[in-house]
């Protein structure tokens, strides 16, 4: 367990959400994608200027309104990552979806050299490690957490269907294909190393995301998922089970089912979707079992009135909610929303979230 000492006390609220140690105060967040950004600008920073809870310390002008990071896949065009998958964009701003597979055709398996887990990061050289080891033990000084984690979205499952074409998978997995074998491998080995090297620098917690749900139901059967994919997660986060590191995971879809085997792959803190899985669903498997980070109903969040909204939140609040923990809220607004549900959202999540002043949030 992370000792709360020397921690300031809005890192010390998360540690209490996350072990359930009755928190202050309930954390939120809404998140502004950077197409919501470009389609807004300034009349967007004046929401955000108006909710210095949600937004604390943020000053305005600071914000370059077409800025979308440095991320190639927030840019249109075809990106090539470390693996040899090629990405296309067709809107500034939002994802870019795999489009090119590189083992599509197991002929290209032998020949196929995967990138350097330390040299080799997503979209370029993995940082200097003694400069990510440096950056962990100033957030530490500061009161706040050492985290973890390094790899990118997708890193485990999913990157199996971007080397190999979805299809092409579950056809590999549903014939039990023997060189999808070699392929987990090869993707594990380097995930394992990379893990691996930020608890050796003395990361305190871990943050990964791999979407493994459909809309409706898991890719695979939740066997398939034990046989093929959840192995793999086990080896992975050993060091941190070993160290007793907190795992944080966002996972899109549908994953029900699989929730008891995230637990006990090491996963703390899980960032469900809502609609996928359904609030009594959550609430039999994951309520008081885990932390949740739950993500609200970003496909409500266009069409909704002001009622409606608090209406869902509120729902979900007091469905998940316990007064000894385990609960954030987060709201992912798309630039589909209009800028009152933006304005709308963050005024119940203030209310019903409780936050305390914005000072506190920044001490």
């Amino acid at each position: 367990m992370i000792s709360y000492q020397g921690r300031s006390r809005v890192t010390v609220n998360y540690l209490k959400t996350l072990y359930f140690d009755y928190p202050e105060w309930t954390i939120c967040n809404v998140s502004l994608m950077p197409a919501t950004w470009l389609k807004y600008r300034e009349r967007l920073e004046e929401i955000v200027l108006a909710h210095p809870r949600i937004f604390p310390g943020y000053v305005k002008g600071s914000r370059n309104f077409d800025d979308v990071g440095t991320l190639p896949l927030y840019q249109p065009g075809f990106h090539t990552d470390c693996w040899g998958v090629v990405w296309q964009n067709i809107e500034r701003g939002l994802d870019s979806i795999s489009v090119n597979h590189p083992l599509e055709d197991w002929a290209a398996l032998d020949s196929f050299v995967p990138p350097d887990p330390m040299k080799d990061g997503a979209w370029g050289p993995q940082p200097d490690w003694a400069d990510v080891q440096r950056g962990m033990q100033e957030a530490v000084r500061k009161g706040g957490l050492a985290w973890g984690g390094g790899l990118p979205h997708g890193f485990m499952y999913m990157n199996l269907y971007y080397l190999r074409g979805f299809d092409n998978l579950m056809l590999d997995l549903a014939t039990d294909d023997p060189r999808v074998y070699r392929l987990i491998a090869m993707i594990e080995s380097y995930n394992a190393a990379v893990v691996a090297k930020y608890v050796e620098l003395g990361a305190e917690i871990m943050g990964f995301g791999d979407d493994l749900g459909n809309q409706k139901a898991l890719p695979m059967s939740p066997a398939m998922w034990r046989k093929f994919i959840k192995p793999s997660y086990s080896r992975i986060l050993a060091p941190c089970r070993a160290r007793d590191i907190p795992v944080t995971l966002h996972t899109d879809g549908h994953i029900l089912e699989i929730i008891p085997d995230l637990i006990d792959v090491g996963v703390r803190l899980l960032n469900p979707q809502i609609r996928a899985n359904g609030l009594e669903g959550l609430q039999r498997m994951a309520r008081g079992k885990l932390a949740l980070h739950q993500d609200l109903d970003r496909q409500l969040f266009p069409f909704a009135t002001p009622s409606e909204l608090e209406e869902h939140i509120g729902t979900v609040y007091e469905g998940l909610y316990l007064p000894e923990g385990g609960l954030t809220l987060n709201a992912e607004c798309e630039p589909d929303v209009p800028l009152e549900n933006i304005d709308a959202i963050c005024t119940i999540l203030e209310r019903i979230c409780k936050l305390p002043e914005p000072e506190v949030l920044l001490a």
